[in-house]
């Protein structure tokens, strides 16, 4: 991964693929009520790398659930290629996350344990219309999509994911997605339990992937380093409600919320004696 950060875009003027307008979340009732998300509105356009930063706690998680159509949203509308979102029926949902996949941190607890790899890449052909293609185009796709993250296929063939390390499984994850070719890509910390290597090229990979496919990526993030470097426009997410946004150069160089510069401040510098005026050294917990 190069040590300059990549040319950001401007994709204002770009068709909208995913909004929000007073999206909100509650859990509980009375004395035991939390508003995990907070009346927040969002947009973004085809083709633009999004990454939504906070720390943990801060609804980012949350709100990539409802945005998946896993988790509803208490008030406020989501709106789907410019039309109000319907996720009413399991036809429906399922429908919709043909345009909308995801990458999750953990990937041990993503895959079928019981499935190999062969019928992972399958199950993502067969999804996307393939079932009548032949047998050696549906072996064509499966290489290509392998090829894309660097394993070979010919070598994963008839192998369980369990037998691959966590680096592999994550690429593997990003096979799947190059197969399905949704028009959005969340990805919910995805380079969390991989290490410093694996890290980079698995972002490397995501960005070739927009490149090559013109796809939305949704990039749920604590690193806010790690957004600074990939994404084109930044969310800030404090306390359900996003504090700041904007081009990326923008909301890192030029931060205006308190809880962002705190972010930024927070980032360890190999040549600085480190800041921790603003961390409980009792509890670990930011204050």
């Amino acid at each position: 991964m190069s040590d300059q950060v990549r040319e950001q875009k401007d994709f204002t003027k770009a068709p909208l693929c995913l909004s929000g307008r007073g999206v909100t979340k509650v859990f509980g009732f009375g004395n035991k009520r939390t508003v995990a998300v907070d009346h927040v509105d969002f947009e973004f356009h085809e083709g633009e790398f999004v990454s939504i930063v906070g720390e943990s706690g801060s609804g980012k998680t949350t709100l990539s659930k409802m945005l998946l159509g896993l988790s509803g949203a208490t008030e406020g509308q989501i709106f789907f290629q410019g039309r109000p979102r319907d996720i009413s029926s399991g036809r429906k949902k399922r429908e919709y996350w043909k345009g909308i996949q995801a990458i999750f941190q953990d990937p041990f607890s993503s895959f079928n344990t019981f499935q190999k790899i062969d019928t992972v890449l399958l199950d993502c052909i067969h999804m996307r219309g393939g079932k009548g293609l032949s047998k050696q185009q549906k072996f064509d796709m499966m290489t290509e999509a392998c090829h894309f993250v660097n394993l070979e296929f010919k070598e994963l063939t008839n192998k369980y994911p369990f037998e691959l390390s966590g680096g592999q499984m994550q690429r593997l994850m990003i096979a799947r997605i190059f197969l399905l070719k949704p028009k959005i890509l969340l990805a919910d910390e995805p380079t969390s339990m991989v290490d410093a290597c694996s890290r980079a090229t698995i972002l490397d990979m995501l960005l070739n992937l927009r490149d090559e496919t013109g796809m939305t990526v949704i990039f749920i993030t604590h690193d806010i380093g790690l957004a600074y470097y990939i994404s084109d426009t930044v969310y800030i997410m404090e306390h359900g409600k996003f504090v700041e946004y904007g081009r990326a150069d923008e909301v890192i160089l030029n931060p205006k919320a308190a809880y962002t510069k705190r972010l930024i401040s927070d980032v360890p510098k190999i040549h600085e004696e480190w800041d921790l005026s603003t961390v409980d050294l009792r509890t670990g917990e930011a204050l």
